[in-house]
């Protein structure tokens, strides 16, 4: 490798979770900086999350695009990342501005990285500007060095692959050798291409004996890295993992995570069992309660659904005899994988591939493309993540050209091929199209916000009608808030879900309110109150799980027995009870649950300021299609309308229905959109939002970010 920059650095030793050190490189001017942070600025950011908000809301403006050079790439962990002893410390989170949402986007990863960069001395890495050739980032803990490199040139097919080239490369920096003390993060050429490109955290499985691999995958941060000419960034350090954040009370840590882990052995095998099988057993409850995102959305069920059910990738695919998981200790365990797996599709059919995953999301993003072939779900998965694209955005993208197709908004010629529901073939090659920005891959490759102007301007000229009126009927059943794809949950029967994808400040996904199993499944939000209130509470706490470097799963995924005699069940408050001794433990600090809610609020503050500044923080950023509220065409009515009828009966005030079926589904639309706009108000009324969905003047400074950029931003919107 061609060095182009070097410098020697001492790497900060960890005490209480943190080293107090943010590593920052420009690639533009190739200047390398350790900057020490000051002693409060980990009482007011956390980590992960804060620190991404923090580094963004000050070195980003209003103007800043996805690949303008001051647009800053941040990695980020987090105190409590990096603790074997405790079940899910590998998560670090990669923040910048989107190339979907044009606003700050966050995606939780797992992974060696994120410990790693810490043991190599480092909070948080920031990568700003653009370099001018393909370069690749080295931080070596144990040599003291950090450097900037020329991209190593392979043969075209590990360059262009995201897990080929990042495979490759951890090898030749370490002598030809995997090693758990190295890890990396690298983007495919899908990401040169699309706008929803991934970052790949790559590390060594030492159980599997190869490298394995989990996704930054929501917002274009793939997208992001490409764009700076970064093509890898390689982190080594062989501190020891065992007590490497060198806590304040290492008895408090043993003993939080030997409660949470016998927590997670007694529940699990009784609740989800995704030790066993993953999260693919979602698919199963999804489509049990009509949530399983058939033919973009529009039905919650199918006959078909049993074939990508969990129990047919235990029995056909997943190595059922490798316990698995992101980060040692983790004895949840649930990132599955396969082996040897023969591709029989695309341009790398016969041969044989390791595959990581499927997670549920995949499934969904399968399904929801009205396919349901399971060697299929495999193949895209490994396609997807070799390209270097987001599973869900890829699979919704391409949903919604089908659908309009199916509904006669684009004809075949506006595509090229027949992309229809449930075509592998015609899929598969959009896919491809999708990842080298080829022919219709080009449109598809920018995601459902820009493809609807895409088809609106197509369709009203050859029908002489004006695009706004085309877009209203695209709005319907076009699958994005803010200019991201929902991830894979139907909401037309979950009002809270509804607002926990519609209020999300960085789009539609379930990070930051996966409220649908409560709701609509458990049933323990029954009024509009309670929905409001879990609106506010679980956003918050889901923040701290993402600043503080956690895996959320431990908690919201399995219920600890003891939360039954609880107040709220859902809130899940004894297991939470582990987090915080383990916090306290760690850091040294004396917080109870508010304590560490008040910090996520002032992070959810800060984001919101972002959003506001970036033009999407405003009530009209947080409405969300009619599909997700209602069934939107006549034909999703028909296959439940006694049950919808019903609704109307018991929720709609309705004390005699019409008689004609159509007019009863107009009734139900006008019926569901009151009442999101009802949440609406309750939920802004919660965060002490004005009615416009703008944080009060009050409550940013209460938080003590009415800095002088908050000021002037509220100050413009008249807040």
């Amino acid at each position: 490798m061609e060095i182009l920059k070097q410098i020697k650095y001492k790497p900060a030793r960890v005490a209480g979770g943190y080293t107090d050190r943010i590593l920052r490189v420009d690639l533009t001017s190739r200047e390398i900086t350790v900057e020490k942070l000051a002693p409060d600025f980990k009482d007011k950011y956390t980590g992960g999350r804060g620190y991404a908000l923090k580094l963004i809301w000050d070195g980003t403006t209003r103007e800043t695009l996805y690949d303008s050079p001051e647009n800053i790439l941040v990695m980020a962990s987090g105190p409590l990342g990096n603790e074997p002893g405790f079940p899910g410390t590998g998560k670090f989170i990669v923040g910048t501005i989107s190339p979907m949402t044009d606003t700050f986007i966050d995606s939780n990863v797992g992974g060696h990285f994120g410990p790693l960069l810490k043991l190599a001395g480092f909070d948080a890495l920031a990568v700003s500007g653009i370099s001018k050739e393909e370069i690749i980032i080295l931080i070596d803990g144990d040599a003291g060095t950090i450097a900037i490199a020329a991209a190593p040139r392979y043969d075209k097919e590990t360059n262009d692959g995201a897990l080929s080239f990042g495979e490759r490369l951890l090898k030749d920096a370490n002598n030809g050798q995997y090693s758990d003390c190295l890890a990396a993060v690298s983007a495919g050429k899908g990401a040169l291409h699309a706008r929803y490109g991934v970052i790949h955290s790559l590390f060594y499985d030492r159980r599997r004996h190869r490298i394995r691999s989990k996704q930054a995958g929501r917002g274009g941060t793939g997208t992001v890295m490409r764009a700076k000419g970064l093509r890898s960034i390689v982190v080594r350090s062989g501190l020891s993992k065992a007590n490497g954040n060198n806590p304040v009370d290492k008895k408090g840590v043993r003993a939080a995570g030997r409660a949470l882990k016998q927590v997670i052995n007694k529940a699990d095998p009784t609740q989800l069992h995704l030790s066993a099988w993953g999260t693919t057993i979602l698919s199963e409850y999804m489509d049990k309660f009509h949530i399983f995102p058939v033919d973009n959305y529009q039905y919650g069920q199918s006959p078909d659904s049993a074939k990508l059910f969990a129990h047919v990738f235990l029995d056909n695919y997943f190595s059922k005899r490798i316990p698995d998981g992101c980060y040692y200790g983790c004895n949840l365990a649930c990132a599955k994988g396969a082996e040897n797996v023969e591709l029989t599709r695309g341009p790398a059919a016969g041969r044989r591939v390791n595959i990581d995953g499927p997670e549920y999301e995949t499934v969904g993003a399968v399904c929801c493309m009205g396919i349901f072939d399971p060697q299929y779900v495999m193949e895209y998965n490994w396609y997807c993540d070799e390209y270097g694209i987001d599973v869900i955005s890829t699979g919704v993208t391409i949903s919604f050209f089908m659908e309009c197709l199916e509904r006669g908004f684009l004809t075949i010629d506006d595509i090229g091929y027949e992309l229809k529901f449930g075509n592998i073939a015609t899929a598969n090659k959009c896919l491809r199209e999708i990842a080298s920005g080829r022919g219709f891959g080009r449109v598809a490759g920018q995601g459902v916000a820009r493809g609807k102007k895409w088809v609106a301007k197509k369709c009203a000229a050859r029908k002489g009608v004006a695009e706004d009126e085309v877009m209203a009927e695209l709005n319907k059943f076009g699958m994005e808030v803010k200019g991201l794809e929902f991830s894979m949950y139907i909401t037309k029967e979950s009002l809270a879900q509804q607002g926990g994808y519609g209020f999300a400040l960085k789009g539609p996904q379930h990070d930051e309110a996966w409220l649908i199993f409560i709701d609509q499944v458990y049933q323990e939000l029954p009024t509009l109150e309670d929905k409001a209130a879990a609106l506010k509470w679980f956003p918050l706490i889901r923040t701290w799980f993402n600043a503080t470097g956690l895996c959320k799963l431990h908690w919201i995924d399995v219920r600890n027995p003891e939360a039954a005699a609880t107040d709220e069940p859902s809130k899940n408050l004894p297991t939470l009870a582990h987090y915080v001794d383990y916090l306290n433990a760690t850091t040294g600090s004396h917080k109870n649950l508010q304590d560490i809610l008040d910090d996520s609020e002032r992070l959810y503050i800060l984001q919101k300021l972002i959003n506001l500044r970036q033009g999407k923080g405003t009530r009209a950023s947080d409405q969300i299609p009619l599909r997700a509220m209602a069934p939107a065409f006549f034909n999703e009515y028909q296959p439940r309308a006694e049950y919808y009828d019903r609704w109307l009966g018991q929720n709609g005030g309705i004390k005699k229905l019409p008689a004609s079926p159509k007019q009863r589904h107009k009734l139900l639309i006008e019926r569901r959109r009151r009442d999101y706009q009802q949440l609406c108000d309750a939920v802004y009324e919660k965060k002490g939002f004005t009615p416009d969905g703008k944080p009060k003047r009050e409550i940013v400074a209460r938080f003590a970010l009415l800095d002088e950029q908050a000021k002037r931003l509220l100050d413009e919107m008249g807040v």
